[in-house]
């Protein structure tokens, strides 16, 4: 096979665009370095192909690797003959190959191990024929008879054992049934027991495979583990034996009956079981693709969104008997202080006195004007007492409601006691409350990702698979961003471009001892290389350096075309400040991209993104979504009312819809039939996760805490 052609038409490349994907992919550059800084090589694909390309490149390779496995294990055997050599080379799937591979494959002790044992393969051969002219299967069977084999009959049976195996082996059958299974087949699931459980819905459930959501094959799935469904999968058995029979009968011969009880017993006990396996693996492994895209997608939504700037924030950790932790940190995360709080408890007005004093003491002493209130046990008591403190605090103070997912896991961890030796775990909460509603991404990346709670059954999906997709994730948005490498914790530059957990404990150990004042001063960290060095130097910002171009994202390598294109453009080096040149716009216009791409010596791509950055140094692109939604007020569940209009944040975008935080303890669920009047596939057409949407209550049901929401206007 040959891989660079294969990607070439399946993501409509040009050779040799591909030929530099590939090269630079084995010649160890990340995918965030690709993506940005090889623009003219890759023709400008953007992060995500470049992902998907090197996913591909690895399972063709893998595949590249198992065919040569199977063609020398076929060699040693002698039965590689240029026909299958020829299948084996076409084969575009691992299933493809083992099919092909099948019949060769060393096999336990089967019943048609035995009979080719008693010497009746040359039998089963002779029925398998067919001939229109042939002797009775009785009279061809005759000869085979042997202390081993008694009677005609026990001959003809063991011939066809051998003929049921051989059918089972052949791959064109294996495909064409396995492809009628996905068209036709349909999933039923009943109840394995009388209990009732959270898999009722599937107690007497069918569907057909083709047409099984993600989220539903991973119900089931987990349902018949943990014993409350029986699964099966029905077929029509006429049909699939339409498919044996037009494949392997001849008819008009004597023997063709043997062969069609050979093809009925081979579908029944070797085909049809193997067919269900083949298909349920088949549907998991497409729902386990789909949810980790999913979670993925929402990952990203939830990494990148919009930081809450230049607020000093007190994070809420609610708690009922042991009270509240709080934490005041400022603008830049620092921790400024540290209490406890009684206020969620009924009663204990003394205890509720004092909690407000202290409360608004630590804020109008620090200025503090957000609050996090972590969304954990308590957190509808702790929403009411600190709304109803608002009026007493800083002036524009307000609060949000913050997911709690993973802060727990944070706070115990080995990670959180080096950064916090000397607060307990409730109170590293509060701080990790605060600094997720100041910087979403700093914050979540010392989380594992699968704590954060923005997927679905991801308990359930290929471990390995699932962390490469969420850790591609969280890499690209960290280098999406860039990161302050005077502030940056030890966790956060671990996912640079080039930068692992070990080097990034150097630069922190560096930077406190010596301090770091410039991007070439990082090459003086120890083990940082050269070639890390390249890998990493633009996504590393040094905004009190004397460059100015070290708190940009242009590339080291590019500052000379960067001084250059100054220089063209009539600026001085001490032009460029923080606040960008605002009309360079206008002055490239006047000279041309293209002219001046040739005149500074970089690609048209390059130079477009030196301009960008010299436009607006250092852009965050998470400034350009919209703001956080805090609030003022609080509301219950019992205040709702059908038609009522409300503000809400997307928390989590699954198969069937969107949670949305509507400001009360409970996410409302948007169904994915009320997310749109034009037909939608899946939710992620509509909202991400973090995105302000207008929504209308639908439906309360407070008995089960459950809010409907609609995204549809109600008609007038």
């Amino acid at each position: 096979m040959n891989i660079p052609s294969v990607l070439c038409q399946e993501f409509h490349l040009r050779p040799a665009q591909c030929e530099n994907v590939l090269r630079l992919i084995d010649e160890g550059n990340t995918i965030p370095f690709i993506a940005r800084y090889r623009k003219e090589q890759t023709g400008s694909l953007d992060d995500q192909v470049l992902r998907e390309l090197h996913e591909r490149l690895q399972y063709l390779r893998n595949l590249e690797n198992r065919r040569g496995e199977i063609e020398d294990a076929l060699t040693q055997q002698g039965v590689l003959t240029e026909a299958l050599q020829s299948r084996l080379q076409s084969a575009l799937t691992l299933a493809e190959l083992e099919d092909l591979y099948r019949p060769f494959r060393p096999k336990r002790r089967t019943r048609a191990t035995v009979a080719r044992e008693k010497g009746l393969e040359p039998l089963a051969l002779a029925l398998m024929m067919q001939a229109p002219r042939s002797a009775t299967p009785e009279a061809l069977a005759e000869p085979y008879l042997s202390p081993q084999v008694e009677t005609v009959e026990e001959a003809l049976a063991g011939a066809r054992d051998i003929l049921a195996e051989q059918i089972s082996d052949d791959a064109d059958a294996r495909k064409a049934l396995r492809d009628l299974a996905l068209r036709t087949g349909v999933i039923v699931s009943q109840a394995a027991g009388k209990e009732d459980s959270v898999y009722r819905t599937y107690y007497d459930f069918s569907q057909e495979a083709r047409l099984l959501p993600a989220h539903r094959v991973l119900a089931i799935n987990r349902g018949e583990r943990e014993e409350c469904l029986k699964v099966s999968l029905r077929l029509d058995d006429g049909r699939c034996l339409d498919v044996l029979e037009r494949a392997f009968l001849r008819p008009g011969s004597p023997t063709t009956q043997q062969v069609r009880a050979a093809l009925c017993d081979a579908w029944e006990r070797l085909l049809k079981p193997s067919v269900e396996r083949e298909l349920r693996a088949a549907l998991t492994e497409r729902a386990s693709d789909a949810a980790i895209r999913v979670f993925a997608k929402n990952l990203h939504q939830l990494l990148m969104a919009p930081p809450v700037k230049g607020r000093v924030t007190l994070g809420v950790d609610p708690g009922l008997r042991t009270g509240c932790k709080l934490a005041v940190v400022d603008e830049n995360g620092r921790v400024l202080d540290t209490g406890v709080g009684y206020f969620t408890l009924p009663g204990q007005e003394a205890a509720k006195a004092r909690a407000r004093e202290d409360i608004i003491a630590l804020c109008r002493r620090y200025g503090v004007t957000a609050i996090a209130i972590g969304n954990g046990t308590a957190s509808r008591e702790a929403e009411r007492f600190i709304a109803a403190l608002l009026p007493q605090l800083p002036r524009g103070a307000a609060y949000m409601i913050v997911s709690e997912a993973g802060a727990s896991v944070y706070s115990a961890s080995k990670l959180a006691a080096e950064e916090f030796p000397q607060y307990d775990v409730s109170l590293r909460s509060a701080v990790s409350i605060a600094r997720r509603m100041q910087d979403p991404l700093a914050e979540l990346v010392k989380i594992d990702p699968k704590a954060i709670g923005v997927g679905q059954y991801q308990h359930d999906l290929k471990q390995n698979q699932l962390e490469e997709a969420l850790g591609g994730v969280v890499e690209g948005c960290v280098n999406s961003v860039g990161v302050e490498v005077s502030t940056a914790s030890a966790a956060l530059l671990s996912h640079v471009s080039g930068i692992g957990p070990a080097l990034a404990k150097a630069i922190v150990a560096y930077r406190e001892a010596n301090g770091i004042h410039s991007r070439a001063e990082l090459k003086k960290v120890p083990k940082l290389g050269p070639r890390a060095f390249e890998q990493c130097a633009g996504f590393l910002r040094v905004r009190d350096s004397r460059n100015p171009l070290d708190a940009t994202a242009v590339h080291p390598e590019s500052y000379a075309a960067a001084k250059a294109l100054l220089k063209a453009l009539g600026y001085a080096p001490d032009d460029v400040s923080a606040q960008g040149l605002a009309d360079i716009s206008q002055r490239v216009e006047k000279h041309g991209v293209s002219a001046l791409a040739a005149q500074v010596g970089v690609g048209e791509p390059t130079l477009r993104d030196i301009i960008g950055e010299l436009q607006k140094p250092g852009r965050d692109p998470r400034d350009d979504l919209p703001k956080p939604v805090l609030r003022t007020d609080v509301l219950d569940m019992r205040d709702l009312l059908p038609g009522m209009a409300l503000k809400g944040t997307v928390r989590n975008v699954v198969d069937f819809g969107a949670f949305v935080d509507i400001g009360v303890h409970q996410d409302g669920l948007v169904h994915i039939s009320r997310m749109s009047d034009r037909f939608i596939r899946h939710p992620s057409e509509v909202v991400r996760v973090g995105d302000v949407v207008d929504v209308w209550v639908s439906e309360v049901d407070l008995q089960r805490q459950r809010i409907a929401l609609t995204m549809l206007p109600p008609k007038a």
